[in-house]
């Protein structure tokens, strides 16, 4: 039995693990749980999982038929990543946004194997992270449907081998849509994405183009392959996730349906690949497209390349400018075309080439940013 962390239990990645945990219940034993605003949702996990400690965001009553121990907040969420309770646990980052690093880091700190569906932690932390994974003798797996992919295609491989990992995009709620047609989008139509269900601040993400410029960081980190052999591809079906190509040509590629619920449970149960409750794929009559991924379409896409290759804290400005953009957008303070300009104008102050690349610079950097984005439109 292995005991499971879930941070962001009641978002999109946070209730499909627990539908796989569902599935394994003689293999995953839920030991702690963080979750949002809605107290009748969490009521009714905590409740089935009856998990020994949870967080809630903030402090409010909730009536539960038994006394776990109950934490708020941020801090909330380090006291739920260090806390021990089996020899083997795993802890699952579903957060969005910045939030989601020291958690991380404090749950390696404590010998938890990572299963990581946070992409801030590698984005802007990524060599930090890693190195202290090697430390602490852990684990980490990817939870993204790209990454996972990827993983999957290397198995058996020799990683020298490879000459380049390709990583797909569906294009996002706007692909059909020139730069001219973006003028005036509104988040509802932003948050209409066509394949996926996921939280909307990655959707949004995801119709940037900012998502995949992520996960690109991510997966250098992952699999320490340099930039100039990471290249995207506009795959609108998300039948194929990825595909890793070798010198000799040949390219692998992970195929599968548009269901989170299978890199979940291969992050979870790693390298096992068992039946799971998702939707076979049918290959008969499968029709599937592939194009180029324009970096003049998606400007984010670049933009992440170029923070990703500054270097130092850069990956991390870059992923405050954006969350507060996203933020702003979200909020109808900001056209969405104004998120690519807020996040141009950060990555390219020189300003923070002083700043050391460490756990506190980046920190104290990001919530520099995201605050001071907001405050010049009128937002504490």
């Amino acid at each position: 039995m292995k005991g499971v962390y879930i941070v962001g239990a009641s978002g999109s990645i946070g209730t499909q693990t627990l539908d796989v945990i569902r599935e394994y219940s003689n293999e995953f034993k839920v030991i702690g749980l963080s979750l949002g605003h809605d107290l009748k949702k969490a009521k009714e996990i905590i409740e089935e999982f009856k998990p020994e400690i949870i967080c809630l965001r903030n402090k409010e009553e909730i009536e539960l038929s038994y006394k776990p121990i109950i934490v708020y907040g941020d801090e909330g969420l380090l006291k739920i990543a260090s806390y021990k309770k089996l020899k083997e646990e795993i802890f699952v980052n579903a957060l969005v946004g910045i939030s989601g690093l020291m958690p991380t880091v404090v749950a390696i700190n404590n010998k938890k194997d990572i299963a990581l569906a946070n992409k801030e932690t590698l984005v802007v932390a990524g060599d930090i992270i890693k190195s202290l994974i090697h430390d602490n003798n852990v684990k980490l797996t990817p939870i993204d449907s790209e990454h996972s992919a990827i993983l999957e295609c290397l198995q058996g491989e020799n990683k020298s081998e490879v000459k380049r990992l390709i990583i797909t995009a569906s294009g996002g709620s706007f692909r059909d849509r020139t730069r001219e047609e973006l003028y005036g989008v509104t988040k509802e139509m932003a948050l209409k994405h066509p394949n996926w269900s996921m939280g909307s601040k990655i959707t949004i993400d995801s119709a940037t183009m900012m998502n995949k410029g992520f996960e690109v960081i991510e997966a250098h980190h992952l699999f320490d392959i340099p930039y100039e052999q990471i290249d995207t591809i506009l795959h609108p079906e998300s039948i194929i996730h990825s595909m890793v190509e070798y010198e000799d040509g040949v390219i692998k590629a992970a195929i599968g349906s548009a269901d989170m619920h299978t890199p979940i449970a291969y992050a979870l149960r790693y390298p096992k690949h068992e039946i799971i409750r998702n939707k076979p794929l049918d290959l008969i009559g499968l029709s599937l497209h592939l194009d180029y991924l324009s970096k003049d379409r998606y400007p984010c896409l670049e933009y992440a390349y170029y923070a990703a290759k500054r270097g130092g804290v850069y990956p991390a400005v870059l992923n405050a400018a954006n969350e507060a953009a996203v933020y702003l957008f979200l909020n109808d303070k900001i056209e969405f075309l104004d998120i690519e300009q807020i996040i141009y104008d950060e990555i390219h102050n020189d300003k923070y080439e002083r700043y050391q690349y460490d756990l506190d610079s980046i920190i104290r950097v990001s919530n520099q940013i995201i605050s001071s984005i907001k405050e010049r439109y009128g937002v504490k």
